[in-house]
């Protein structure tokens, strides 16, 4: 948002205006009277949100602070469901996040708009027999793939979920890390936001509960896509 303009005074330099703040300079320049002149002052000010958020994955309790964007379009605000037997992943990244619904959406309620999310980066990923579902009040739309020989593989995939649960393994995990150092999946956060990093990851029985999914590539042996009574 623009702050007002300075009213002009002798003192209102340009050093003073890169500053976004004027000083009560008394001055005679440029007035009938000679009286002093003031010069309005507005400041800018951020908030800083801190929000918490809890990761279910391997007992691992993330807290974060503001964060940026894992997709960048607007999320419908509808959940949908992804289970999958098994997940195997080299370059390995998560963080907090902030999704946002369009403007005006008739899923925002009372969120004003926002999901507060886990961001998942994951640079190369397999999936065996990976189900996704999402609840269209009455009927779910059911895609399922990767049941056979050949399993759903994707590149440079991340998922922005609310729950993640499952039994998780990783190689030379990293706990703690500034999102913005991240280094294993070529994904950076915002700075000073809490995340953590692995060379592997592998998770059996994985459930997430996700609202946006991106991936470079994205290939899906055996696609099959339906409506169902029943969810994943």
């Amino acid at each position: 948002m623009a702050s007002s303009p300075d009213v002009p005074s002798a003192g209102n330099t340009p050093e003073n205006a890169a500053t976004g703040f004027s000083s009560d300079i008394p001055g005679t320049a440029g007035t009938a009277t000679g009286g002093e002149r003031r010069g309005r002052v507005r400041a800018r000010r951020a908030a800083v949100m801190a929000v918490p958020a809890t990761l279910i994955a391997a007992g691992l309790a993330v807290l974060t602070a503001q964060g940026a964007l894992g997709v960048q379009f607007a999320i419908s605000g509808m959940p949908f469901t992804v289970t999958a037997t098994e997940l195997k992943g080299t370059g390995f990244e998560q963080f907090g996040s902030l999704d946002n619904m369009a403007d005006g959406s008739p899923n925002a309620g009372d969120s004003g708009g926002q999901v507060l999310v886990i961001t998942s980066a994951i640079k190369n990923a397999t999936l065996t027999k990976l189900c996704q579902s999402v609840d269209l009040g009455g009927t779910n739309l059911l895609i399922k793939a990767g049941g056979g020989k050949e399993k759903v593989s994707a590149r440079d995939l991340t998922t922005d979920s609310t729950e993640l649960s499952g039994d998780a393994s990783f190689d030379n995990i990293e706990i703690g890390n500034d999102a913005s150092t991240l280094t294993k999946a070529g994904v950076k956060g915002p700075i000073g936001v809490f995340s953590q990093q692995a060379d592997t990851v592998r998770i059996a029985r994985l459930r997430q509960t996700n609202y946006a999914t991106t991936a470079g590539v994205f290939r899906l042996p055996g696609l099959k896509l339906s409506f169902s009574d029943s969810g994943c």
